[in-house]
């Protein structure tokens, strides 16, 4: 990578600290809220609504269900 991009690129040293101080400040592999973004909220009776769309029409795609 130092061939292509010189002195723009990392050293492998600038690369494993950098992991180390940002893996460190994670604190869940899920995403968290978002302003404006809109909540989900699912039911079992949704699931099974669902579930039994799909038994009957094995070839449905997603946004027809939805």
């Amino acid at each position: 990578m130092k061939f292509q991009y010189n002195d723009a690129c990392l050293s492998l040293q600038q690369v494993y600290k950098w992991t180390r101080k940002s893996m460190n400040s994670i604190s869940s592999v899920t995403d968290s809220p978002q302003p404006g973004q809109a909540h989900q909220v699912m039911t079992l009776e949704d699931i099974a609504a669902v579930e039994a769309i799909m038994k009957e029409n094995r070839c449905i795609t997603v946004n027809e269900i939805e």
